[in-house]
């Protein structure tokens, strides 16, 4: 169970990964060895699983985003399973979600433009076994990317 400092680290870390342990126990109103410690354990828990850097995807050249809802015929596990693996392979996919409702998996796809999503349908995912239904909702405008898990 997180503690108020543990979320307080958190949060700092979420807002800056970079920032000095220094830095982070002040701002959590900690000692540094202390702070340290709870990083560690945070670390070895596996609630903080990563660090990384935020890419802003239309600076680095990839302005095409779109939300798949895609449906598989039957839920046999061998066709599950190849879609998993596949889905996992690919790095135009930065998001997908097993879901309830009509739908059985949610991606988000970034690429370069159209052209490079069309051949990602056409080379890859209409290539995939066990599929019976995609959807394209293309992305006019991000609102709100949330990169801050609330804790």
């Amino acid at each position: 169970m997180l503690n108020e400092s543990d979320r307080k680290i958190l949060d700092l870390l979420q807002t800056d990964a970079r920032i000095s342990n220094q830095d982070l126990a002040e701002q959590a109103a900690m000692s540094a060895s202390a702070c340290w410690r709870r990083v560690r354990a945070l670390e070895e828990e596996g609630i903080i699983s990563g660090y990384a850097a935020l890419v802003d995807p239309a600076r680095a050249g990839l302005g095409f985003s779109a939300i798949l809802h895609v449906s598989l015929t039957r839920h046999e596990s061998q066709h599950v399973e190849q879609f998993i693996a596949a889905v996992m392979r690919r790095p135009e996919i930065v998001e997908c979600f097993a879901t309830t409702g009509e739908t059985d998996y949610h991606l988000r796809v970034i690429c370069t433009d159209k052209e490079a999503y069309n051949a990602f349908l056409d080379n890859f995912l209409f290539k995939l076994p066990g599929l019976a239904h995609v959807r394209t909702n293309l992305v006019l405008k991000d609102i709100k990317l949330t990169v801050k898990m609330p804790v």
